[in-house]
């Protein structure tokens, strides 16, 4: 099995639902694991798109299947709850984004994907997420807690748990 770190982001709609059936979804559809789940947290647009503040959080599953196969699933899953990739702007509203951060260790540049993400140790937005649930972790050589610690976190804001 392997240990997968997966980025959830969106801004349009009840985002916090979304990711709870969107969690559900990859851990059905993959037949994975979920080993951790962070909180929600508010966080400014990125770029200069007016829109509404994102919510982000972070998972880690275990899986059986391959990274290629695991992109698919998780585009799939996006198309569900109505992102459209070929439609939006970069940097605009969606009501899901789902980035697969990290591959156990695997390291690979292939046009349709890049492991480890190659911006995600420069996103506060998905680094705080994924400090909270594997700060540990070693993603292009540092830590995520040592990649954070050169980010500014200014207007990330973790939510309140939604009970």
């Amino acid at each position: 099995m392997a240990s997968v770190l997966i980025a959830l982001g969106g801004n349009v709609g009840d985002v916090r639902m979304t990711f709870r059936k969107a969690i559900s979804n990859i851990c059905g559809m993959t037949q994975a694991a979920l080993i951790e789940r962070s909180a929600d947290y508010s966080t400014p647009p990125v770029g200069d798109v007016p829109q509404d503040h994102f919510v982000n959080a972070a998972v880690e599953i275990e899986t059986d299947l391959d990274p290629h196969a695991l992109l698919f699933t998780l585009h799939k899953i996006e198309h569900k709850f109505g992102r459209n990739r070929v439609a939006e702007g970069h940097w605009g509203p969606r009501p899901l984004d789902l980035d697969m951060i990290a591959y156990d260790d695997v390291v690979m540049a292939k046009p349709e994907l890049h492991l480890p993400h190659p911006r995600a140790i420069t996103r506060a937005f998905v680094l705080v997420p994924l400090a909270e649930i594997a700060p540990d972790r070693v993603i292009s050589g540092k830590t995520v807690s040592e990649h954070l610690k050169a980010l500014s976190t200014d207007g990330i804001k973790r939510l309140p748990d939604p009970d």
